[in-house]
């Protein structure tokens, strides 16, 4: 890296947030803080991390991150969690700042709005599988792209049917076997909603047609997603499960860090194996592709739905298996408005109120 960068993060007290400061902290000849952002649920934790990294701006809540997003910077990484990370992705893209995205739901429910408002390159991927397809997709041009693969560690429930899922317990779901993320994501990895998300997520960020995004099962989550070129040539980028790596690779974009995280130790054995997605068990990324395809609000009205599920399944206020069956009704509820270029931010944010009504109505007829 030619110089050192200034880095707003955004959601510094969850587990994309820290993990940054870690890469901060391990090279400060690398990178510079200069506007750290929480949502306030640890404000301890954010008072320490201001005072040891001592940013030009810090501050509380979803205002603060928008106008932290807007500071001049070199990147701006986004690790909210949820559709209120929104407002502060259209303010770096407005801005002008390089965009570090781990907060997947505001392209995923913005959609065209955001894609408009981009610059080529400026969005960078943060999401394990993205920062995997976009290292792979260095290998080869755009038109000689066949297929991408996503892969799934297929969460703590692989296996199951759907049937052995319905009494699974929060404390169950939250177990996962191979990562280390906040109960939201974690919740979401279980279910398989958080793969949905990241197959739109992948149409939305590098052009690719639904029916050319494929998601296998790969238990060990040493590859992180694959690239398929038209001359049969698949391109696999791999390394232990952690996301230090996607993380230092997103605000260092497109340079490396140097020792960002373990790299495989190729000389222990290992196994790699690939399992087809069981579609019965988990329909979550069936039902995305439908939401994506549909497009318009729709994402939105997947994740909005989603997002109340598990604070309802998390208090114990409904069934696991019950999440995605729930989300499935909401979608088939909503009328998409608008589509395409006609989508506007106020679209998208009355579809995301509108979902969350919804699901509450729908969660209380089920009770």
């Amino acid at each position: 890296m030619s110089s050192r960068r200034d880095v707003v993060i955004l959601g510094s007290t969850g587990s994309i947030g820290t993990q940054a400061l870690d890469v901060v902290r391990a090279n400060p000849e690398s990178f510079r803080v200069v506007g750290l952002t929480a949502g306030g649920s640890n404000p301890d934790l954010f008072r320490a991390q201001c005072e040891e990294f001592a940013p030009s701006f810090s501050g509380l809540g979803e205002e603060s991150s928008v106008e932290a997003a807007a500071l001049p910077c070199d990147v701006v990484l986004n690790g909210i969690t949820g559709a209120v990370g929104l407002r502060p992705t259209l303010a770096a893209l407005d801005a002008g700042n390089t965009l570090a995205l781990a907060n997947k739901e505001s392209l995923i429910i913005g959609g065209p709005v955001v894609t408009s408002r981009a610059a080529p390159g400026q969005i960078v991927p943060v999401d394990s599988e993205h920062s995997a397809l976009a290292q792979c997709l260095r290998g080869g041009r755009a038109d000689e792209v066949r297929r991408l693969v996503l892969t799934a560690s297929g969460g703590p429930f692989r296996g199951r049917s759907r049937d052995e899922l319905h009494d699974v317990t929060p404390e169950q779901a939250l177990a996962h076997p191979t990562w280390s993320m906040g109960p939201v994501v974690t919740i979401n990895s279980a279910t398989l909603v958080n793969k949905g998300l990241e197959v739109i997520e992948a149409h939305l960020l590098f052009g690719i047609p639904f029916d050319a995004i494929d998601v296998v099962v790969h238990p060990t989550s040493v590859v992180h997603s694959m690239v398929e070129f038209y001359d049969g040539s698949t391109l696999a980028q791999a390394s232990p499960p952690s996301m230090m790596i996607p993380i230092a690779l997103g605000m260092a974009w497109p340079d490396r860090v140097r020792d960002a995280a373990p790299a495989v130790d190729w000389t222990r054995p290992e196994r790699w194996e690939f399992f087809p997605l069981d579609d019965e068990a988990f329909p979550a990324v069936r039902l995305a592709r439908e939401a994506g395809s549909r497009g318009g609000t729709a994402p939105a009205v997947y994740n909005a739905a989603n997002e109340i599920c598990v604070e309802a399944f998390l208090a114990e206020e409904m069934r696991f298996t019950d999440i995605v069956s729930t989300i499935e009704e909401v979608l088939g509820q909503h009328d998409v408005p608008s589509s395409g270029k006609d989508l506007s931010v106020e679209d998208v944010l009355a579809a995301d109120a509108w979902a969350r009504a919804a699901t509450r109505n729908e969660l209380e007829r089920r009770r």
